[in-house]
């Protein structure tokens, strides 16, 4: 009879306790569903965490806590502002816009935090306001964001390098729903990169080697694709038209229902651009599915696929000057697949785990059949490369308490590709693979935020690296209404940059492989302030950076009769400057975004750049970074209503160091601005009219010298919406 009644009131005890059930509901500004918005449940003392969920595909999180309240809901939401609500049977949280500063934020820690406390400078491009901009890829977005210079070779599909803080176009980690996209040595074109259907885009500037590898030397992008939030299935499509012969359409399949969502979408763009050989066209095709297997379990399948073809019309117009004509026939073509699956497991409380594997394929092909005899240095040609990385990631995160988190995680990862002209048999075939271990851990005790982390990697092919990271915040002065809070920050660290497999598995005809390449690496160190205003609604924040940059690779030792080099690690150079910038929620949907940036460059040394070796003299030691300029601005205004969206978008480059290569003498390009404009208006419920123009000012200029930009270009179009809530 004893154990009975023990048995008895421990059924009771947990009955009543899983009685107590709290369900949170999570809602964008448009009354949306958000999914995978991370839930925490506190205790009274706003210390102990009690649980810690993430959002269902319907928007839900669960909680059965075990013990008497009240509690604290706090909702992190990545693109959104923290929310902090008391505790219910049913909380419905409703997320609102929020200034740079205070927006939620994963690239800079690898799970959600305000900006402000994440010890890294980040800007980020919401689903509302890309859908308002438009961009037909990403350096169209990515130029309108604090601290980024965009280079794009002329016409639409060009090829578009991003510079940051002074760091070479190869110092970028480029991340699409959580598969690395760069070439394996950092290489990517951000002209080839569609945006359509992404739920969010985050800019990070500084070194982040020690969380995302090689690569993240001086910035990391990374993209998500959307989700399906709505519980009647939602079908989207629509076309737009415009000059330069644009056409456009695209279409979706979204929703969730139950334990499931899906968005099913594809993409059609095309242009015949301005002048000879400029025309580019873009198809996408992708798939975001979603199913929780249990309330802690969940799965995730993403696959893109995305196929370009592009004219190649070469250098012609240097600065106003025709000297010499467009290339009429040479073209390129990229095909690239990328796919994951993602398991997430919530347990036990305070832990979460992340399994996933991933794959991406890239194949690009450059043909000129007979060369171009009215062109300097035109010659035929048949480049093909074909590359895949694929591999597994485990990366596991534990709150105990709301002030600390660690983060620790394992990947390997195998990289392989043929890469060659066709006219130069064998092509360069070179292979090798990443195993990585890294950890961090975050604190906020009092005023102070600190995060510390490393990253150990064993290459392969260049052996060991170790990268370590280590990031400071201080509120200095929490001030009032006016001047509502002065936050000190600073961080220390490295970053490397893993060589090309050209670079290292090169062979003949023209170059002598090295196997013992090393990887290029970067010293970063930044301070700053940040000012807010307004009760936080404005900030000011001012920054100074330094990189050194050491061990960066350079061809050398041409042999004169046979023209066969070999890549070095001989280069050291400097780049060092500030950022300021300026953030406000002028109104509960409008925002407002600039920044100044200085950049000063020095190439320290370059003991190969020879004229024996073919070195053109931009390179040498001495000279600033090509294409970096000591000046440039960057300013986005957004408004986000119900009815109705609109977008201003300002870049601003002042003169920059720059080459011909062709000895035609040109040695700089010329500063510009650029003004976009983008607007949507909700005709009714079912139907939307937008707009988008770009270079609205109709201004010529050149981002890279001997490539003109289109002139003005506008787009018009409807997008029609069946079904959804």
């Amino acid at each position: 009879m004893r154990f009975i009644r023990i048995f008895c009131s421990l059924f009771v005890l947990l009955a009543t306790a899983s009685a107590a059930e709290i369900r949170v509901k999570v809602l964008d500004p448009q009354s949306a569903a958000v999914v995978g918005a991370q839930v925490q449940l506190r205790g009274q003392s706003n210390s102990v965490l009690v649980g810690d969920e993430v959002t269902s595909p319907s928007g839900v999180a669960i909680f059965h806590p075990i013990g008497e309240g009240p509690f604290q809901v706090r909702v992190l939401a990545p693109g959104f502002a923290a929310e902090t609500v008391n505790a219910a049977a049913t909380v419905t949280v409703r997320l609102q816009l929020a200034p740079a500063s205070e927006t939620v934020v994963v690239t800079a820690t690898r799970n959600p935090v305000p900006s402000e406390s994440s010890g890294a400078e980040v800007a980020t491009l919401s689903a509302a306001q890309l859908e308002t901009m438009q961009p037909v890829a990403a350096n169209d977005a990515l130029r309108f964001l604090p601290g980024a210079v965009v280079s794009t070779s002329g016409q639409r599909g060009g090829v578009a390098s991003l510079f940051v803080r002074g760091g070479d176009s190869t110092y970028n980690k480029v991340i699409v729903d959580g598969v690395t996209i760069n070439r394996p040595g950092g290489i990517f074109d951000f002209g080839n990169l569609p945006l359509d259907q992404s739920d969010r885009l985050e800019f990070l500037r500084g070194a982040q080697s020690t969380l995302y590898g090689s690569d993240a030397m001086t910035s990391v992008v990374q993209i998500w694709t959307r989700t399906g939030r709505t519980e009647v299935p939602e079908f989207r499509f629509g076309a737009d038209g415009g000059n330069l012969g644009t056409a456009h359409g695209d279409a979706s399949l979204a929703g969730a229902h139950g334990r499931f969502d899906y968005n099913l979408f594809g993409d059609q763009f095309n242009t015949e651009g301005k002048g000879v050989n400029d025309a580019y066209s873009d198809s996408l095709q992708g798939a975001n599915l979603g199913a929780a297997l249990s309330d802690n379990v969940s799965l995730r399948v993403r696959v893109r696929h995305s196929n370009s073809h592009t004219g190649v019309p070469g250098a012609w117009d240097f600065n106003g000057q025709t000297l010499q004509p467009p290339d009429p026939s040479e073209w390129s073509q990229l095909n690239t697949l990328t796919g994951s699956l993602e398991l997430t497991v919530q347990a036990p409380n305070g832990w979460q785990h992340r399994f996933s594997g991933f794959e991406y394929h890239y194949q690009y092909t450059e043909l000129n059949l007979n060369g171009d005899s009215d062109r300097i240095d035109d010659f035929p040609s048949h480049e093909v490369d074909r590359i895949s990385r694929a591999g597994f990631e485990y990366q596991g995160d534990y709150s105990e308490r709301n002030w600390t988190h660690t983060t620790f995680g394992y990947r390997v990862e195998d990289e392989n590709g043929f890469l060659g002209d066709v006219n130069f048999p064998p092509p360069t075939h070179g292979q090798r693979v990443n195993d990585d271990v890294y950890g961090q851990q975050q604190f906020v005790v009092g005023r102070l935020t600190a995060v510390a982390g490393a990253r150990f990697v064993h290459n392969s092919d260049f052996g060991n690296e170790g990268v370590p990271r280590v990031a400071f915040s201080f509120v200095a002065l929490r001030g009032g209404q006016t001047f509502s809070g002065t936050r000190l920050r600073f961080s220390y660290a490295t970053g490397f940059k893993e060589p090309g497999l050209e670079q290292t598995f090169a062979g003949p005809p023209f170059f002598v492989a090295n196997p013992g390449l090393k990887p290029e690496r970067n010293r970063a160190f930044e301070s700053g302030i940040q000012q807010n205003f307004l009760a936080g609604r404005y900030s000011l924040s001012a920054i100074y950076f330094n990189n050194l940059f050491t061990d960066q690779i350079e061809y050398g030792t041409a042999d004169p009769i046979t023209f066969q080099g070999q890549y070095f690690n001989v280069n050291k150079s400097i780049a060092h400057g500030a950022e300021i910038e300026v953030a406000g929620k002028i109104r509960s949907q409008l925002l407002l975004n600039g920044a100044y940036t200085y950049t000063s460059s020095q190439i320290l040394q370059a003991p190969l750049c020879t004229p024996a070796n073919f070195c053109d003299p931009v390179y040498l030691a001495g000279n600033p970074f090509l294409r970096r300029p000591r000046h440039s601005g960057n300013m986005l205004l957004t408004y986000l209503g119900r009815r109705w969206g609109g977008s201003l978008g300002g870049s601003f480059v002042g003169r920059r160091f720059d080459s011909d290569f062709l000895g035609l003498g040109i040695d700089h390009a010329a500063g510009y601005a650029r003004v976009d404009l983008g607007g949507w208006c909700a005709l009714n419920s079912h139907v939307t009219a937008y707009a988008n123009l770009e270079n609205a000012l109709n201004h010529d200029y050149e981002e890279v010298v001997g490539y003109p930009a289109l002139p003005i270009n506008i787009r018009v179009g409807l997008r029609f919406r069946i079904g959804g809530e």
